[in-house]
């Protein structure tokens, strides 16, 4: 086993051959001897710990290798444990595969089994590859050649076989890989992905709409005339950086626009979800961008960390608690808990009924699983009759597989996190009920073999409750009654607001209302966005700068 394997354990692993099996072989190899895998892991230690930038990172890298076991053991487990089939990974540096001796792994979530293992990079690599990344790489292109490139990408996402680490990817395999480690339903998946897809094809629009619709050849000038105005951009966020979500693909459409836009990636991407970025990637390469545009760099929390504070400009994606240490800092663009709303004018109020549908829409769609889906419903009368209504329309949701046609929950593959959700409820729930369940007659709490997901739940409850202002991964809101003229006042931040009336004393209300950042009038569902407008901050804003700009005539 050992004969003609020799050299590959001088060989970095991003340098091993995929055509000749060379990794295959190598693992293979080093799955049978224990000291053999210590030793190459030791190897690998060594070189990244010349990796790091400064002195006091290589002395932490060494403390955290010498004060505990250690990455080695491990991986010498899971070689000795896992098929050589599996899917691997890679962390991307500038565009190009790399295997880290430390790597996690991903479990199907409804089996338990392994599927892929995916390498993690420590703080030091992504800071000192971040200071190489080369800024400039896509001023070669105008803005109009990066929106060709998008619409090519749209189609190879969608269509082609794209590489994953050594293997080729299709777009069934990413659907249910997707749906394996997230426990998204497989429709929703693909609803997402179309998503991702309008959002590569109509790129022109979005841009258009993020830069209020001036000449973008001024981008590739530097200046220029618009409507007799002189304008000039230039752009601040020399890389751009992303810390991203594994809660729902649909996400990535807010990130992308960053290379229309001529800004190099580097991306963080949610534990159970690289393969949505990764597939991202790989399609602009394959549609003929530079590999060096790109970084993708799974990782722990103190990687992301290092990812943001490295970056010029960033997106963060998470929940209040992950996105708090960053919320005053001008550098990073927040997108955490969106606490959408529907609210009732008095008119609708009263006839309720014809707006269940939407309300009902609003807080199930994608699994309830997105800052855009309502988690309150605010009305000024018949609060009773509204959650009623509601709740009979959302209590039909069934608990089923992923690869169920008619899946519409997600499941949770840990338990304990859907437990720890429902506990959570259970305790704050007095003074208030839970009318999805009481129509039920069965418990919010739901198992699917190894796994459990969570009900549809309608909470009516007063304004003060604790359950009034909550949000969480699945369909879930509260129904609030509320004197009209105090509800601005009251509802709190809110992501999206859906303002349900025809009278235009209450539009111009909440026309007024600084609480709603995105805001519907009339019956439309929170989720449905248009993309060319701005979505929790500008990103064209955030990556460029305006300036003051004059050039002196030439007689």
């Amino acid at each position: 086993m050992l004969k003609g394997t020799r050299w590959l354990l001088l060989k970095h692993p991003e340098n091993l051959d995929p055509k000749r099996k060379e990794r295959q072989r190598l693992e293979e190899a080093l799955a049978l001897n224990k000291p053999l895998a210590m030793a190459y892991c030791l190897k690998d230690d060594l070189r990244q710990l010349w990796e790091q930038p400064e002195r006091h990172q290589a002395e932490r890298f060494l403390d955290d290798s010498t004060g505990s076991p250690g990455p080695c053991p491990a991986y010498n487990v899971r070689l000795s444990t896992a098929p050589t089939t599996m899917l691997h990974i890679p962390i991307l540096r500038h565009g190009r595969p790399y295997t880290s001796i430390d790597q996690i792994e991903l479990l199907d979530h409804a089996t338990g089994a392994p599927l892929a293992r995916v390498s993690q990079a420590n703080p030091g690599l992504i800071l000192r590859d971040v200071g190489r990344m080369d800024d400039t790489v896509l001023e070669q292109f105008t803005v109009a050649e990066l929106l060709g490139f998008c619409r090519k990408a749209a189609d190879l996402f969608m269509t082609a076989a794209l590489p994953l680490g050594d293997e080729q990817q299709s777009f069934d395999d990413y659907i249910a890989q997707i749906s394996a480690t997230t426990g998204m339903p497989r429709i929703l998946c693909r609803n997402n992905a179309r998503k991702i897809h309008r959002v590569l094809e109509e790129m022109d629009r979005i841009v258009a709409g993020l830069t209020r619709g001036f000449d973008l050849s001024i981008l590739d000038r530097g200046y220029g005339s618009d409507d007799g105005r002189t304008l000039s951009w230039y752009r601040e966020a020399r890389i751009f950086g992303a810390v991203l979500p594994s809660n729902s693909p649909g996400v990535h459409g807010l990130w992308i626009p960053a290379v229309a836009l001529k800004t190099p990636i580097v991306l963080k991407p949610g534990r159970e979800e690289p393969w949505t970025p990764y597939r991202i990637i790989q399609a602009f390469i394959a549609a003929g961008l530079p590999p060096e545009a790109f970084g993708f760099y799974p990782a722990d929390h103190g990687g992301a960390a290092t990812l943001l504070q490295c970056v010029d400009r960033a997106m963060l994606f998470g929940d209040a608690s992950t996105t708090k240490p960053w919320r005053n800092n001008p550098k990073v663009e927040i997108h955490g808990p969106g606490y959408s709303k529907i609210i009732l004018g008095p008119d609708a109020a009263e006839r309720f009924e014809r707006y269940v549908d939407v309300m009902a829409s609003s807080i199930a769609a994608n699994g309830g699983r997105s800052c855009i889906n309502a988690s309150a419903i605010w009305t000024p009368a018949n609060a009773d009759a509204i959650a009623e209504a509601v709740a009979h329309k959302l209590s039909t949701i069934q608990a089923l597989p992923a690869d169920h046609p008619d899946a519409q929950l997600a499941v949770f593959a840990n338990p304990s996190v859907a437990e720890r959700m429902n506990a959570l409820i259970e305790a704050s729930l007095p003074g208030a009920e839970d009318i999805c369940q009481r129509i039920r007659g069965t418990p919010r709490l739901a198992r699917i073999g190894r796994c459990a997901c969570l009900l549809p739940t309608i909470i009516r409850c007063d304004r003060e409750h604790p359950l009034a202002n909550r949000e969480f991964l699945f369909p879930y809101a509260s129904v609030i009654e509320c004197p009209m003229e105090q509800i601005p006042h009251h509802i709190g931040p809110t992501l999206v607001g859906t303002v349900i009336s025809e009278d235009p004393a209450v539009r111009r209300m909440f026309m007024n209302c600084a609480a709603i950042d995105r805001l519907n009038l009339g019956a439309v569902p929170t989720w449905q966005l248009s993309w060319d407008q701005p979505h929790e901050g500008n990103l064209f804003e955030h990556l460029y700068r305006q300036r003051a700009f004059q050039v002196e005539a030439i007689a």
